[in-house]
């Protein structure tokens, strides 16, 4: 008999030898017969009124099919792109997102024509061949004079440029600030940063005319949302549209959402009678994909001179773009966790959504949460500088304590559990803190500037219960799972997460062998097909496990107790007298007479059953968590910077994370991995720049967007500390975000600290070389 203890096991992913070898299944790996390719002209201006488009050019040229502008479009799709109140739910304003522009483009990459040819190069070529005359109007690219009253807007006849503009207080404000010993202020930007996941988004449509239904195959994290809001424009039954996501290369949150061209295929396919395949380019990527983060945050920090915490206020102004996003407005959830791992007197905090003609910003890796640790972790070292006090010994001071836990924050939003000082002395002395210290005073006397970084943390993860997320974002954030066993004993398992590179098919696998005893080879895992799962929200915001993964384990707890009153029928036992241990049944007393989960599977597609028991053994499960969960940590950088080139040398990176049980632990510490480097790319290496006044994208290629390699990131020092989640069975927490949510903070922190012997006591990312020579040559001036 096969049995398995899966949970906690360093299995090694059962995705990448099919993956590694190339024969994984993408978007563009497919191929339908008569499929047309589709070529997206873009406007290349930020902001514009389209006085014509001819197309005739570019529909006489080789192999093209057809050229659809909105006119054609506006035959077959009605309605705009959706926006979600994400925590927003009363916008001052929210422009339409038509798939395509009709009369004004106010982003540079906004589609305004396609051309469908038999061939992906000559679609491109006569993409050349459409003319467009636009009339230029001015881009509104700077935040602060967009909410100047009397600017140019982004959207002519626009009001203005506000797309809204709310409070979140969080207690008294005035009388923490008034109580505080010491007030310091500091503004902090968050630039924008492009995803930039390893395959880039696409998609194929086929409109079948006479069954009336269209398959979509497309490169997502939410194939459910995008069936739900494609088949609402193009006004067909949501039955009758079937969305696919095979493999998917990599998301990072860019692809939790709908997009245009998702629209503009499926419509296109309709008009054109064929199937329509578009893959976008790198360079469409950068220009047309929603970018992170995009933000400014001016932080007021009031605190008494022995280092105790005392008031927060944060005003955030968020670039949405040209268009809100789908989920733009959930960046200011960055505003109800910036309080971090400290028990304030008050948090007050304030969004304003400013409409910009750039591409517009989603979720990004953490979305809002590393922005909040960003913010929190820099105001405490800068507290900590002011004081004269250590930065581990403000933290030590401050942290809310493992016996305060559910801790109730200012919002509302309940803490589930933390030891934050426990994963802290556990970074401390992996690190060596106090030689670290020595060290670095050795080397200043030498002229050198070596800066240590500390980041604490904790996250809101595991998006989450329908009570919260319902009325803060609009959707009932549940989650789904079918579990089937088969006559043999082999499990089918449907879910409606869907993995983009998280390792699902592995540790949902380990899940359901350890739950029904069924060995590991034996759980197929199916996703990221509405036609094949349930209804589900998809994989973003840490949630796949703690919801999703609950999912399976209840749909199997359901089988076991189906099975087991069946064994009991087979025993002519009562059904509390049945056992199910190590994958088998037995009565107590008897363990020797043991029938396997595969025995009664047989069993239950047979004859003789119970009365009034139904032939088969599977169940369907949608899991509503009672809380979010909540991971922490601690991040530990170390850096050198050359004071005479501004260059940083990353020497040292330590992470302590807890993210509750590990199923895992191989697949932890690779997400792990990738989040740190992503952290670390927004500290020192990467920015999406347009020019000031033209709106022109500057950084169109990953010559001038930079994305650290291998070469870029040091070897990581990982451990983790165990304290599980008690709002779920598991005990976990989720750990997708967790690199991301602490080293932009730690990397930071350290080059600040570096530098501290010239005064400089703060440093905006990236922190490239020629920032930081300036700012040394500023200070010795």
């Amino acid at each position: 008999m096969a049995i398995t203890q899966m949970i906690g096991a360093h299995v090694q992913r059962r995705e990448d030898p099919r993956l590694i070898t190339g024969h994984g299944c993408y978007v563009d790996d497919i191929r339908l017969t008569g499929m047309l390719h589709m070529a997206v002209v873009r406007s290349p201006l930020a902001h514009a009124r389209i006085r014509s488009i001819d197309v005739d050019e570019a529909r006489r040229a080789p192999g093209v099919h057809a050229v659809y502008t909105a006119r054609e479009f506006r035959t077959v799709l009605s309605g705009a792109l959706p926006v979600a109140p994400a925590f927003v739910p009363e916008k001052r304003q929210v422009p339409e997102q038509f798939p395509i522009a009709e009369t004004e483009t106010v982003y540079q990459g906004e589609p305004v024509a396609v051309v469908l040819s038999d061939d992906r190069y000559l679609a491109e070529d006569a993409a050349q061949l459409v003319f467009v005359d636009y009339d230029p109007l001015p881009a509104v690219m700077d935040l602060e004079r967009a909410m100047e009253p009397g600017t140019p807007t982004a959207h002519e006849g626009a009001p203005d440029n506000i797309a809204w503009d709310t409070e979140f207080p969080g207690g008294d404000i005035d009388s923490a600030m008034a109580e505080s010993e010491v007030r310091l202020t500091l503004r902090i930007t968050q630039q924008r940063v492009c995803p930039a996941p390893m395959e880039g988004r696409g998609c194929i449509a086929e409109f079948i005319p006479f069954d009336d239904r269209l398959t979509l195959w497309t490169s997502t994290q939410v194939p459910h949302f995008v069936r739900l809001f494609v088949s609402g424009c193009l006004g067909m039954p949501e039955s009758q549209v079937r969305v696919i996501s095979r493999d998917v290369g990599g998301g990072f949150g860019c692809k939790a959402r709908p997009y245009p061209e998702e629209y503009l295929a499926s419509a296109a396919s309709k008009l054109a009678g064929r199937p329509v395949k578009w893959v976008e380019t790198r360079s469409e990527n950068l220009v047309a994909t929603t970018h992170g983060r995009g933000q400014i945050y001016d932080v007021e920090v009031g605190a008494r001179r022995d280092g105790t915490l005392l008031g927060l206020r944060v005003t955030q102004l968020l670039d949405a773009g040209a268009y809100v996003g789908v989920f733009g407005s959930f960046q200011t959830c960055a505003l109800l966790v910036s309080g971090g791992c400290y028990p304030w007197k008050a948090v007050h905090g304030r969004t304003i959504g400013i409409l910009t003609n750039r591409v517009s910003t989603d979720p990004y890796r953490g979305a809002g949460r590393p922005e909040a640790t960003h913010l929190v972790e820099r105001i405490v070292d800068l507290v900590a500088a002011e004081l004269g006090i250590d930065p581990v010994e403000i933290r030590r001071k401050n942290f809310i304590q493992p016996g305060q836990f559910p801790y109730p924050n200012h919002f509302g939003l309940v803490y589930d559990s933390g030891e934050y000082e426990r994963s802290l002395d556990l970074a401390l002395g992996i690190a060596g803190y106090a030689d670290l210290r020595r060290r670095q005073q050795e080397l200043r006397e030498q002229g050198r500037y070596l800066g240590i970084g500390v980041s604490t943390y904790v996250e809101i993860c595991g998006m989450g219960p329908a009570a919260a997320t319902a009325p803060l974002t609009g959707v009932a954030l549940v989650e789904s799972s079918m579990v089937r066993v088969h006559p043999t004993g082999s499990v089918t398992v449907s879910t409606g997460t869907h993995s983009h590179g998280q390792g699902h098919e592995t540790t949902f696998a380990q899940l359901v062998a350890d739950a029904l005893g069924v060995p590991y080879q034996m759980v197929d895992i199916k996703h990221g097909d509405t036609g094949e799962t349930p209804m589900g929200y998809g994989t973003y915001g840490s949630r796949s496990l703690p919801v999703g993964g609950l999912s399976i384990l209840k749909s199997c707890r359901k089988v076991v107790e189906k099975a087991r009153r069946l064994a009991a029928h087979l025993f002519e036992a009562a059904e509390e007298d049945v056992v199910f241990e190590d994958g088998g049944f037995h009565v107590k007393g008897s363990p020797d007479r043991v029938r396997s989960m595969a025995e009664i599977a047989f069993a239950a597609y047979g004859a003789g059953l119970p009365e009034g028991m139904e032939q088969g053994l599977e169940a369907v499960t949608y899991f509503d968590p009672p809380n979010f969960v909540w991971p922490f940590g601690c991040h530990i950088c170390v850096v050198e910077v050359d004071a005479e080139t501004g260059a940083v040398d990353l020497q040292r990176y330590v992470a302590v994370d807890d993210c509750g049980n590990v199923i895992n632990p191989m697949i932890v510490e690779g997400q792990v991995h990738g989040g740190i480097a992503q952290g670390i790319g927004q500290a020192l290496f990467e920015e999406v720049r347009y020019d000031d006044e033209s709106g022109q994208l500057l950084t169109g290629s990953f010559l001038d967007c930079l994305v650290p390699t291998m070469a870029e990131v040091p070897r990581y020092e990982l451990d983790r500390t165990v304290t599980p989640s008690p709002s779920n069975e598991l005990g976990v927490k989720g750990v997708g975000e967790a690199g991301t949510i602490a080293a932009s903070a730690a990397v930071i922190n350290a080059v600040v600290d570096a530098l501290s012997p010239f005064g400089i006591r703060h440093v905006e990312m990236p922190a490239r070389p020629d920032r930081l020579w300036s700012l040394v040559r500023e200070a010795r001036a």
